[in-house]
């Protein structure tokens, strides 16, 4: 099939290269035209594993093109998908202005029948609006206007394992109540459904809901978790020892029950308060919506108060080198939006704090971030990063953290204190080896 797809973001430009991968026509259209450039040349806007090697073979082999002109991307594609972003807007609900101007744009150059896709995240009622707007923009054309279906079908790819989510989908969300619209998704998806079919069709508006309701109970997950985690702090359990312990009911299950230091990225923080503020527009009170964003706000200030509490207030933190290990907001990705590190740092800085951080893929985001921050210091690697600091704290839970040398740790950073965000070791073993160890909902050790 012929697939056109609007934005190269995250969303887009993945979808793109694995619906050309199972040997699809597609075409990827954004209006940055460095973006488009870069992709051209092979330079991909995000890290994620196996992506770049994706993007480059479909394009050498021409089924996957970038281009800003949205006319021939139009003409190309008989499917039209959405894959804008959703900002959230001042009061927290998604902005759709990006999502219109796409269905405007699509709807000024359609010459037939074209069926519009919403792949990006958007609220409930979203279709309707993508629908009128195209309707408004067909009603001012004078040649005869073409026929068009919008169907919802959400994304459920989780960063770092984005490629394989695509190629292997645990189920397909198709939002449509058009025979042919529904006839035409099934074509396209068929090639992913080789084993069996994993298709849920249901009505738009359900779909749309689908995707926040998926999202806001995982992140439910990890809030009710963190507030375990607290209780279990003052209460002198082991959280680890509370989430074996649940986790083996398969009711619960072992998935986003892991304590840490709060979630990030560009969908749970986003996609709670958008429900939570869908629930506002139409007079319906979610106060747990609202607590688990509040838990997770506080959650992620928990390691900056650990440290301040160790050297005895947050005016002691002034002068210090911290080392950071990790800065994405979850391994494999570079992804730092939302990301419980930029909570971190930002607070030692106006603390007074130096902070001497490493990361092995998101560097250059947070160059990009803080292009002018005196007080951080990139370092080339996780021992470099450990020079002469006050403290480690590790915000994110990279495979290379797991297992490190803890003498070579020892010689780079005599303080031997640790604070972890993500529980990576044993507390038992830390405190034989001499370190302070302090981590999320259980006793801080060697204090």
């Amino acid at each position: 099939m012929k697939i056109s797809i609007f934005g190269t973001g995250y969303v887009g430009l993945v979808s793109g290269a694995c619906m050309a991968e199972i040997g699809h026509d597609v075409v990827c259209m954004d209006v940055d035209p460095v973006k488009i450039s870069n992709l051209n040349i092979g330079v991909l806007p995000i890290w994620e594993p196996g992506l770049e090697a994706l993007v480059a073979r479909n394009f050498k082999e021409g089924r996957l093109r970038f281009s800003n002109d949205a006319a021939q991307a139009v003409a190309h594609g008989d499917v039209q998908f959405i894959a804008v972003g959703t900002p959230p807007d001042e009061d927290g609900s998604a902005d759709l202005q990006y999502v219109l101007a796409v269905a405007q744009t699509i709807a000024t150059h359609m010459a037939d029948y074209k069926v519009i896709v919403n792949k990006s995240t958007v609220p409930v009622g979203t279709a309707d609006k993508v629908a009128t707007a195209v309707r408004a923009v067909l009603a001012q054309r004078a040649d005869e206007t073409p026929g068009f279906d919008v169907v919802s079908n959400p994304e459920f790819l989780k960063e770092g394992a984005a490629v394989n989510d695509f190629l292997h989908p645990d189920r397909i969300v198709i939002g449509s109540d058009s025979e042919r619209a529904k006839s035409m998704m099934a074509e396209l998806y068929e090639p992913f459904m080789r084993n069996h079919d994993r298709t849920i069709h249901m009505d738009v508006r359900s779909a749309e809901l689908t995707k926040y309701a998926a999202n806001a109970l995982l992140a439910t997950k990890i809030s009710f978790m963190n507030e375990v985690a607290n209780l279990a702090e003052r209460l002198g359990a082991d959280i680890e020892q509370v989430r074996k312990g649940i986790g083996s009911d398969p009711r619960i299950g072992y998935h986003f029950i892991y304590p840490g230091c709060g979630y990030g990225g560009s969908c749970f923080p986003k996609d709670v308060q958008a429900l939570g503020r869908t629930a506002a527009q139409i007079g319906y009170d979610a106060p747990l919506l609202q607590a688990v964003e509040a838990v997770n706000n506080r959650q992620k200030t928990t390691l900056f108060t650990k440290l301040a509490n160790h050297f005895g207030g947050p005016a002691q933190l002034r002068g210090k080198a911290i080392a950071v290990w990790g800065l994405a907001f979850k391994p494999n990705t570079d992804d730092m939006r939302e990301a419980p590190s930029r909570t971190l740092m930002e607070a030692l800085w106006q603390a007074g704090a130096k902070v001497q951080a490493f990361d092995p893929v998101a560097m250059h985001e947070t160059e990009r971030i803080y292009p002018d921050q005196a007080l951080l210091s990139l370092c080339p690697d996780k021992y470099s990063a450990l020079a002469g600091a006050d403290a480690l704290v590790i915000c994110t839970e990279w495979q290379q953290f797991r297992a490190p040398d803890f003498e070579e740790m020892e010689l780079r950073m005599p303080s031997k204190l640790i604070v972890d965000g993500r529980n990576l070791y044993q507390p038992t073993k830390m405190q034989a080896s001499g370190w302070t160890y302090v981590s999320v909902g259980r006793a801080a050790v060697g204090a």
